[in-house]
């Protein structure tokens, strides 16, 4: 099962996008962040015909997520637990049934800039939601897959240009270790149990010709239960799509699973 995150920026504005990508690389399952769109609003049909399930969790001009998937959507649940009166549409987790049935949970992660601030206490915060509501799917013993837009750079070697994040919501001391405690709890990151060293990057800002130079950094992840971890074959990136016409700033993250 080939299972994939996707930030796309605006569904509307990369909808041929998104579809050339899902032409290509033929995912099982993608779960897509800031598609910028209310749910009576996402276009379903061109994903539908290409045989996806849809199910949205979206939010007029910000945020949204969604999960395509050619199996079934079973137990589907929209945003995190833990803060009643949060309106935004950050989280959406459902089962998947191909050979064996995997939870898959699509999140985009709160910025947190500027920081110190507001912005950065509700990022916080949130990620002590996403800690609890990530041991709990621990506690469920079944494969698990947490893929999305976390908005945290892990590691140094994460970054073509660690100093110049120094100072940002995405690299800060806090960020970085509220990850951790995410990941301490018996969560792997998909692409570093494949890939190690520099270069592996998922974002290029569309200013000052990021994306000519490389200039990237890595805070798109797919985070593997103990289960799931068990099952995983490979983990990619297509950054070949930054290049394309009209690409989002994101590029496609993928994890190939045996079931």
């Amino acid at each position: 099962m080939k299972i994939a995150s996707f930030n796309i920026n605006g569904i509307k504005a990369r909808e041929a996008a998104l579809c050339d990508w899902l032409d290509a690389a033929a995912p099982d399952v993608v779960v897509l962040q800031e598609i910028k769109s209310a749910d009576a609003a996402f276009p379903a049909e061109p994903f539908e015909t290409r045989g996806y399930n849809v199910a949205v969790h979206g939010q007029k001009g910000f945020n949204g997520v969604a999960i395509l998937s050619k199996p079934p959507l079973e137990d589907v649940a929209r945003g995190l637990p833990g803060a009643d009166g949060d309106d935004q549409a950050r989280w959406i987790e459902a089962t998947v049934v191909g050979a064996r049935a995997v939870r898959v949970c699509g999140l985009y992660l709160p910025n947190g800039n500027p920081a110190p601030g507001p912005k950065y206490d509700y990022k916080l915060a949130w990620m002590d939601r996403l800690r609890r509501r990530a041991a709990a799917l621990l506690a469920g013993e079944e494969p698990v897959v947490m893929g999305g837009d976390y908005n945290v750079i892990p590691q140094p070697e994460d970054a073509a240009s660690p100093q110049k994040w120094r100072e940002d919501a995405l690299f800060l001391p806090e960020s970085r270790a509220a990850l951790r405690r995410i990941l301490h709890l018996g969560f792997t990151d998909a692409l570093r149990a494949r890939h190690a060293g520099a270069g592996h990057y998922t974002f290029w800002d569309y200013q000052a010709g990021a994306w000519r130079r490389n200039d990237g950094i890595r805070i798109d992840h797919m985070l593997l239960s103990p289960q799931a971890a068990d099952l995983l074959e490979d983990c990619r990136i297509d950054s070949e799509t930054r290049a394309g016409e009209k690409p989002s700033d994101h590029a496609p993250i993928h994890v190939t699973l045996d079931a």
